[in-house]
């Protein structure tokens, strides 16, 4: 393994998770606020879910988001 470009390539995919998960959250919170499904003030739990076929990977990160 050449980790060099493991390591380019962890950081590649993980800035496009993060790029286009922000992107993803901020869009259905506007919506969601818009709708009227919530108020805006809320905290929401979220989840993320990483998984990797050829290694067997399945790791969850959780958290909240404060909205105020």
């Amino acid at each position: 393994m050449n980790d060099e470009r493991f390591n380019m390539e962890l950081r590649r995919f993980l800035k496009k998770v993060g790029i286009n998960g922000q992107r993803e959250i901020e869009n259905a919170t506007r919506q969601a606020i818009e709708s009227g499904r919530i108020r805006g003030n809320e905290t929401l739990q979220a989840r993320m879910v990483l998984e990797i076929d050829g290694l067997g990977l399945r790791a969850i990160v959780e958290d909240d988001i404060a909205l105020e």
